[in-house]
């Protein structure tokens, strides 16, 4: 412990104890009674004379999202909640804001810094009674007022506004345990405000009141920042709350200084929080969007209030947004990481598919085609940039290009198939900062999506307490599609937000081919056994064709082994032969592409098992999905090869493609798959020499054939300078390249290669009449 975080812990634990004897003595801490003039004329996210114009845009361009907060306002007028995944949470005629009405679990009111906030027993899930708290529902009744609704829907707001006030006193109550939910609790203050300002029907005082409550809110955010206790998305989001009451209630004595304050940690943590790729260091998906939701608003405000935004921060969130963008090719992006299930605007957008919601804000901010192209409109995008979020969006139908691409410091591999519109994802990077407390278990694990479906899945998060199987659960090994071995996780879990052991994930070759992407990585996760083993993972994918997985667990001993491929709930999965076929439920008749079919290759040891798995796509909200696995108990090392490729109507896949089992020679091994005329021969070296198999010699790490009725039609290589069959050359390059390609498709042949030079002495039609049998 440092100097200064001693210094901060002891100052902080003074502050809590003397804020309590101020109460007893009957002394409100940081309350305002009186309102002081400013010369600072503050800019929300839209002033008072743009609101109607963006009420009418809503109206006329997301009849849809109207539509629903309407319906949800009169859900909450009934005092029923949409709260994380769950629905429908009815808190009875007078809400208790200690209640967690889930579990029927109640806090009891007594020093916040004194309440067990983790022990579920005692408070049931905080989670819960937090999200209500945030005060985000009451912003919705606001929006369901200016949309023209009831007047109750005003009078609800007002009323629940006040009881809060009245039940909540400061410092007693779960409410106040933490300093992030105060700091949301005041974001969705300030929205208030700013919507109902001017507001036919409004108290007369209802303005200045919040604004005199928002005091205590900036004091408590600012003496308790969580510095030293989660010093990440925790901390961002006090700074934000703090930069935006300070420049917003310029009326407030210590508004200058909460202002200062805030900005400032929120341009530092941009630098410390994200990688130099743009990846969110607590390596889970919802995190990143949770991070830049805070940057984005902040900068934002910065703007509209005349303040200089540093060129380095915009930077930083155009990196983050770009990550987001990739990872949302071909389909909503997979979550990876904890799901912590708010939202700083509307916490009902909390699955998957609404974790690009921040493109739509980057694309008015920043107006780039990359993020225009790709880019929904939505709501949130309409209140902040009014008629620039509908420019920022107008000519999404054209075809957006994908492209594969690597986040090196964060450890993500995204292939990118614009012929099938699919991304498949490999997480290499490392398990999370420190101790990993929103990180999973789940390195080498992989993500598939293709044309908005998605096929491997992440299973989610559930809950963060409750049942400490279900945590252990969704966080570990065994929820992720990767190697498992002896029923243990790749790292040891050290309570609810903790890991030891944390493994070190390597991502060994990264190739990027205009045909085809290849990938190869280790971790060792297992290396603490007392047989240390390293789980090593081959992809290969063939653009518009299949994708080759290739895993290895390197030991001596015998060993228990269990791969293991989570599914989409909505899939249909079906055995046929060797085969496992996946088909969509929802899948369009007029559609060519029809599911996808799993072949596995190796030792016909593996024994293969379709069963069922909870996933959880919001947090809370846990549902079955099918599982495939494949498992092995023998002595290592061991491989299982995994082919998965596109079924399309008519083409008889899955009852031609056989596999033949892999021949090995040496360190090099070779995998051969027939269907339909076409024969797909795989080989993966793995020591820099020579090598020969059957016919075929080179010095690849990694090289490819595909022979069509006879004919070579494919030919790749990775790290080689030559391929030889029947010791006739092939391919004979000056030097060795990191890539080589060879096509030769209706009557067209054509060479890439990565180095220009050595694509020179490629002639491709004696390639092609090298090679004219099987």
């Amino acid at each position: 412990m440092s100097l200064d975080e001693l210094q901060t812990r002891v100052t902080q634990e003074v502050q809590k104890r003397s804020d309590l004897l101020s109460y007893r003595l009957g002394v409100h801490a940081g309350v305002t009674r009186r309102l002081t003039t400013s010369a600072r004329e503050p800019q929300f996210l839209f002033s008072p004379n743009e609101l109607d114009g963006r009420i009418a845009l809503l109206r006329s361009h997301l009849p849809g999202e109207v539509e629903s907060i309407l319906q949800e306002a009169d859900e909450i007028c009934d005092h029923r909640f949409r709260l994380l995944g769950y629905s429908d949470v009815a808190y009875g005629p007078k809400i208790d804001w200690h209640l967690d009405a889930v579990h029927g679990k109640k806090s009891p009111l007594m020093p916040w810094f004194k309440i067990p906030f983790l022990d579920f027993e005692a408070v049931g899930d905080h989670k819960v009674t937090w999200e209500l708290n945030r005060h985000q529902h009451l912003v919705t009744l606001a929006k369901a007022w200016r949309l023209g609704g009831q007047r109750r829907y005003l009078d609800e707001l007002v009323a629940q506004w006040y009881d809060w006030q009245q039940t909540n006193p400061y410092p007693l109550g779960i409410n106040w345990a933490s300093s992030l939910e105060v700091a949301f609790r005041s974001m969705s203050w300030l929205w208030i405000r700013s919507l109902l300002a001017g507001s036919a029907g409004t108290p007369p005082s209802f303005g200045d009141d919040i604004t005199r409550a928002l005091s205590p809110h900036a004091r408590y955010i600012r003496r308790f920042l969580s510095t030293y206790f989660s010093p990440n998305t925790h901390l961002l989001g006090e700074a934000v709350a703090l930069f935006y009451i300070g420049s917003l209630c310029p009326e407030l004595p210590d508004s200058n200084l909460w202002r200062e304050t805030g900005w400032r940690i929120v341009l530092e943590e941009s630098h410390r929080q994200v990688r130099d790729d743009g990846v969110y260091f607590e390596q889970a998906l919802y995190y990143h969007v949770y991070a830049l939701d805070f940057f984005l608003y902040a900068r934002i405000l910065a703007a509209n209030n005349g303040i200089a935004v540093p060129a380095d921060f915009d930077a930083t969130i155009l990196k983050m947004l770009d990550v987001v963008r990739v990872l949302s090719q071909a389909g909503p992006p997979e979550a990876f990481g904890d799901d912590d299930g708010g939202r700083l605007f509307n916490p009902r957008r909390n699955r998957s598919e609404h974790l690009t919601d921040p493109l739509a804000i980057g694309a008015g901010l920043y107006g780039t085609a990359g993020l225009r192209s790709t880019t929904p409109l939505t709501e949130e995008a309409v209140w902040l940039f009014g008629e620039a979020a509908i420019d920022a969006v107008s000519g999404n139908e054209a075809k957006r290009e994908i492209q594969s691409k690597a986040f090196a410091a964060g450890g993500l591999y995204v292939m990118a198939d614009p012929q099938l519109n699919a991304r498949l994802v490999i997480d290499a990077g490392p398990q999370g900062t420190g101790r990993c407390g929103h990180g999973h278990a789940d390195a080498l694990s992989m993500s598939l999506a293709i044309s908005g479906r998605r096929y491997l899945i992440d299973s989610g998060t559930g809950r963060y307490i409750g049942s400490n199987n279900e945590r252990a659960y969704f966080r570990g090994t065994g929820a992720h599609n990767t190697l498992r071995v002896d029923g243990v996780d790749q790292a040891v879990q050290d309570g609810p937000f903790a890991w030891n052991a944390i493994p070190s994930v390597k991502a060994e070759k990264w190739v990027v081919g205009e045909n085809f992407d290849f990938f190869s990585g280790s971790h060792d996760g297992y290396g603490r056994l007392e047989d240390p083993v390293i789980h090593r993972r081959w992809v290969v994918h063939l653009h518009g064709g299949c994708w080759l997985i290739r895993d290895e667990a390197l030991g001596q001993s015998i060993h228990q082994l269990q791969l293991l491929w989570h599914l989409n709930p909505e899939l249909q999965v079906e055995e046929e032969g060797n085969a496992v076929l996946l088909s969509d439920r929802t899948h369009d008749e007029m559609d060519d592409f029809t599911g996808l079919m799993l072949l596995s290759c190796g030792d016909p040891r593996w024994a293969r098992e379709l069963a069922s798995s909870p996933v959880s796509p919001a947090y809370g909200f846990t549902c079955p999905a099918p599982l495939i696995g494949f498992s092995i108990s023998e002595k290592l090392p061991l491989e299982h090869v995994l082919l998965i490729t596109p079924c399309h109507q008519g083409t008889g896949q899955a009852n031609t493609l056989e596999a033949n089992t892999s021949r090995r020679n040496g360190d090099v091994k070779s995998y051969r798959f027939e269907s339909a005329g076409a024969v797909d021969l795989f080989f993966f070296s793995e020591a820099a020499k020579t090598w020969t198999i059957g016919d075929w010699s080179s010095d690849a790490r990694f090289m490819y054939c595909r022979l069509e009725h006879g004919h070579l039609a494919k030919f790749l290589l990775v790290d080689a300078s030559y391929a030889a069959w029947q010791e006739k050359p092939v391919v004979s390059l000056p030097h060795p390249v990191e890539r080589f390609e060879w096509l030769s498709e209706r009557g067209t042949e054509r060479t890439s290669c990565s180095h220009p030079t050595a694509a020179q002495h490629i002639k491709e039609r004696e390639i092609a009449n090298l090679v004219t049998q099987r």
